[in-house]
């Protein structure tokens, strides 16, 4: 075929699979929100178990809590899906969520009104918990025009369509993941946008094959550095961030905690430590509501 030829073909495909993105998200939108979440949400937690992530789930919160039953374990795996079914919906309105701060219950304040204005380069780092996206609200309500990692679409038409339904929670833009040349880019600019004062958003605790090997419940598990390198080589401060859905409601409490990064003679073992209590509290911070964390996620080796 005509390399011009497939161009044309490939831009019609992504046209067509924008349409479709777009029509969905536009009958979700209409949609009242109530409604959207729970109908989600019962669709996830009927079809998902059947599926293979199922499984990984379970294999996950075997590890996480061999104390538990078996009939435990499953009733917070489905309870999960659930969540994440609401999150799906919560996804497609984003935009329209941070627009509504009665929504948000910041048990934080305190700590966020104490270095409003002074927070100086920061590094904000959250988990697959409630909606995690959310997490990084604190720093967009207080100005800080935070950035984020975000894993580049395929599809350019879609691509632009997500980074535009969060500009007003990323004012700051979204870096791009992609191929290992290009994140290996990506990580420059983002220390360099931190260096200069920015404040960077990354959700930390999936399986890193380059990670660093902390404990979390009790297993090594290679863990994401990139937050620990950065607050260490430029000076900057770690924010942990959780965002928990309150009841099974478009609702929730975010929570703000600030991890010390140690600033040693030894790079290498600040990054460690850095690292192992970031994954120190993600796992207190799961144990509280387990029910609300991605399990399907590939978290050992």
């Amino acid at each position: 075929m005509h390399p011009a030829v497939a161009s044309r073909l490939l831009d019609l495909r992504y046209r067509l699979e924008y349409a479709g993105l777009r029509l969905v998200v536009g009958l979700v939108r209409v949609v009242p929100l109530d409604v959207a979440v729970n109908t989600s949400a019962a669709a996830w937690t009927l079809i998902a178990p059947r599926l293979r992530r199922h499984r990984r789930a379970l294999e996950n919160l075997a590890i996480a809590f061999p104390e538990k039953t078996p009939e435990a374990r499953e009733a917070i795996a489905r309870t999960m899906w659930g969540n994440l079914g609401r999150v799906m919906v919560e996804t497609m309105r984003i935009d329209l969520l941070i627009k509504e701060p009665e929504r948000f219950d910041m048990v934080s304040k305190k700590v966020l009104d104490r270095y409003r204005g002074k927070l100086g380069p920061a590094v904000g780092v959250t988990l697959h918990m409630g909606n995690w996206e959310l997490a990084i609200w604190p720093f967009t309500e207080a100005g800080g025009r935070p950035a984020a990692i975000f894993r580049m679409v395929k599809n350019p038409y879609v691509d632009a369509y997500l980074r535009a339904q969060r500009q007003g929670l990323y004012p700051g833009g979204l870096f791009g993941k992609g191929q290992i040349e290009e994140n290996q880019r990506t990580a420059r600019i983002m220390t360099d946008y931190v260096r200069q004062g920015g404040r960077l958003a990354i959700v930390s605790d999936l399986y890193d094959r380059q990670g660093i090997p902390v404990p979390f419940f009790g297993q090594p598990a290679r863990s994401v550095m990139v937050p620990a390198m950065i607050a260490r080589r430029v000076g900057a401060r770690i924010w942990m961030g959780r965002c928990l859905r309150i009841g099974t409601s478009s609702r929730f409490r975010v929570e703000l905690k600030e991890l010390r990064v140690p600033r040693t003679a030894n790079q290498a073992d600040d990054i460690r430590s850095t690292t192992a209590a970031m994954q120190a509290q993600f796992e207190a911070w799961i144990r509280e509501a387990p029910e609300q964390f991605m399990w399907s996620n590939r978290r050992w080796s």
